[in-house]
């Protein structure tokens, strides 16, 4: 019987960059796709299409390894995160049929435009709060007091406990739903938007936010996955070694996390987001 060397290479780079992708994803709460997809792109030249289906597979393997450990550590609070995906999945599925028609429409290269310009538009924010590590309590909203949105987690880096209180639940909903559209329309995830919204509106702490979008983005994938089958642009050939390849690495990324520093994590996910912005806007524009 004989082997495809060049099909075994190609399985064996997958699966090499979607643990790197798994690993930064469940550090920093964007999910792997925001490395995959880029990296399918531009350096294995996969259609946009392809790689935003691939995306969301891999965002379900992160979430998937993810969730169990954060939730065991007590890190993401599920009752914040199932209260916030009534605005974010909605938004996926308005997403991702957004992104069939534009497919369709031989539009592809506005999509790498916007989604590069999606990934800048978040890094202002993140640089502003660079140097706090656990935000000052907010008084919380009505929505928040009657739902009871708050918690408490042990940061094992500074080995106390750190109580937190969710603060302004509607800017959250909002930026909930249009990360919801974002992560339906690219496949990533949208825990750019997600961390935004938990860490600065909410005033959740930064690895709370880490790990409740890690939650998050699996049940918003989820709702853009099924669109994205259903048009064709799940290539199992490429999506199962990065599914596997990305639950491996986010396996480790969660036993990283509960000891890192809040402010370690942000230092993170500012340059993967920054450099993968710049690389999808000059694929967009032809240049690279």
């Amino acid at each position: 019987m004989s082997v495809d060397v060049d099909l075994v290479l190609f399985t064996i780079l997958l699966v090499l960059v979607a643990i790197a992708a798994g690993l930064v994803g469940a550090l920093t709460g964007l999910g792997g796709g925001v490395v995959v997809i880029p990296v399918l792109i531009v350096l294995f030249s996969a259609p946009v299409p392809i790689a935003i289906g691939t995306g969301f597979v891999t965002i379900l393997a992160t979430s998937s390894a993810t969730g169990a450990a954060y939730v065991r550590d007590r890190l993401s609070d599920l009752r914040i995160g199932m209260f916030l995906e009534i605005a974010t999945v909605p938004g996926a599925l308005i997403g991702a049929t957004a992104t069939v028609f534009l497919t369709h429409a031989d539009l592809s290269s506005v999509l790498l435009v916007a989604l590069g310009v999606v990934f800048l538009a978040i890094i202002p924010g993140s640089v502003a709060r660079r140097h706090i590590d656990i935000p000052a309590p907010i008084p919380p909203d009505e929505t928040s007091r009657r739902l009871g949105l708050k918690g408490q987690y042990h940061d094992n880096a500074t080995d106390r406990d750190v109580p937190y209180e969710a603060a302004h639940t509607s800017p959250a909903l909002g930026v909930m739903f249009g990360a919801g559209i974002v992560s339906g329309m690219f496949g990533i995830g949208a825990g750019v938007f997600k961390v935004l919204a938990l860490e600065r509106y909410l005033n959740l702490p930064m690895k709370v936010s880490t790990a409740t979008s890690n939650f998050m983005i699996g049940v918003t994938a989820a709702a853009g996955t099924g669109v994205m089958f259903s048009a064709g642009y799940v290539n199992p050939v490429v999506a199962a070694p990065v599914a596997l390849g990305t639950a491996l690495g986010a396996v480790v990324g969660s036993r990283v996390l509960p000891g890192l520093r809040n402010q370690t994590v942000r230092l993170v996910f500012l340059p993967v987001v920054a450099i993968l912005a710049i690389e999808v806007i000059l694929r967009g524009f032809g240049i690279a």
